[in-house]
């Protein structure tokens, strides 16, 4: 008898949690919104005479947009992509890790994933990561000016 009892009521906080569970809101990257920020990126890099690979990945780490300006070193694709993707992972720009291992904190080399460069920053609306985005080519701090430039265009 107590265990009928008890299925009933595991069955019934089944239910009721069942009944309140809701699928969360999730904002996600369009093909339209990745075209613009890296147009705008690309126009910064050339304003600037900086030929540089950028890279923008979604909230997974999947790539969404590649591109290697004329005269980028071909490396130069790869470290975009793990900047943009040191970004999705961790939710904060490779800069954090950067000052951290210049500060004397070896065990930032451990962390799966992480790249200590500036260059990469994670895309985000609200508080929900959306993507990443990376630069590479340029000096570290000309990178980061150009990803920068692509994210001014998601906001208000």
């Amino acid at each position: 008898m107590t265990t009928v009892w008890m299925r009933a009521c595991l069955l019934a906080l089944v239910a009721g949690v069942a009944a309140n569970a809701q699928l969360a809101d999730k904002k996600v990257l369009t093909l339209a919104a990745v075209k613009k920020i890296a147009a705008a990126a690309e126009a910064e890099a050339r304003k600037n005479n900086w030929n540089v690979a950028i890279v923008i990945l979604d909230d997974g780490g999947h790539l969404l947009f590649a591109e290697r300006m004329d005269g980028v070193q071909i490396a130069s694709i790869e470290v975009a992509t793990n900047k943009a993707r040191s970004a999705v992972y961790y939710g904060r720009p490779g800069k954090v890790f950067e000052d951290q291992l210049v500060g004397g904190r070896m065990a930032v080399l451990r962390l799966p994933g992480a790249f200590p460069f500036e260059g990469g920053l994670p895309i985000t609306h609200g508080d929900q990561l959306i993507g990443g985005i990376g630069v590479s080519g340029a000096a570290s701090q000309q990178d980061v000016q150009i990803a920068k430039a692509g994210l001014a265009t998601l906001e208000p």
